[in-house]
């Protein structure tokens, strides 16, 4: 019998643990098709060119100073925030190693498929098509259970080592890319401020229906 929807929870396993904790070729999948999906999503945005997502302002903003592509900046960009998860002390997992990869080749794959695209209304439907498509993405890999993100394990080290709320820490985070990145000349606009009020709510609606359903006693959950 299946475990019901909203009784599947998101569990803290360590690296070997997520490996061991079962149904692993249906979370492998399940992982790359997310992590794929979330770079097309931040590439519909870039071609939509009406504002994109708070971390890719900063991307975008380091790309028009080096020659590099989005995909490529963002792949650095997550080596250097994995570094900070050191002192944090976040234990990584095959999507923390998998995710600037997938999402960087992608992003880059869908941002020269698309090339430039005329029209306000092509455009506005590409960003909100983006920000949907993000929320699924992330309820997709987040459910698979292989690890956080680069940027998701930043935030919920800092969290957890300052005491301060994730929705603060997030909050402060992401304000601070934006900032950053509108300094260096990245892209700002609708998009950006869509996507920081419905990624959220989206992810959580989603997340339920692709959580995997693990052992509440997986083995090796405490592994280092």
């Amino acid at each position: 019998m299946s475990t019901p929807l909203a009784s599947r929870t998101l569990q803290d396993l360590g690296p070997v643990a997520q490996l061991r904790a079962g149904h692993l070729p249906r979370r492998l999948v399940q992982m790359t098709v997310g992590l794929v999906c979330y770079g097309v999503s931040l590439g519909m945005m870039v071609g939509g060119a009406v504002g994109l997502a708070p971390w890719d302002v900063l991307h975008s903003g380091i790309a028009t100073h080096v020659p590099l592509t989005l995909g490529q900046v963002l792949i650095l960009a997550s080596v250097v925030v994995l570094l900070a998860w050191i002192p944090l002390r976040e234990r990584p997992g095959l999507a923390t190693l998998a995710n600037p990869i997938l999402l960087g080749l992608s992003a880059d794959a869908t941002i020269a498929l698309l090339g430039e695209v005329d029209g306000l209304l092509d455009r506005v439907a590409l960003m909100v098509g983006g920000v949907l498509l993000c929320g699924f993405a992330s309820a997709l890999y987040i459910g698979a259970q292989l690890g956080r993100g680069p940027r998701d394990g930043l935030m919920t080290g800092l969290a957890r080592r300052t005491g301060l709320s994730l929705r603060l820490v997030r909050t402060a985070l992401e304000v601070s890319v934006v900032l950053g990145g509108l300094v260096l000349g990245g892209i700002a606009g609708v998009g950006t401020v869509l996507y920081a009020l419905a990624i959220g709510p989206l992810t959580q609606a989603m997340l339920p229906l692709f959580t995997v359903d693990l052992p509440a006693s997986a083995p090796g959950r405490d592994d280092r």
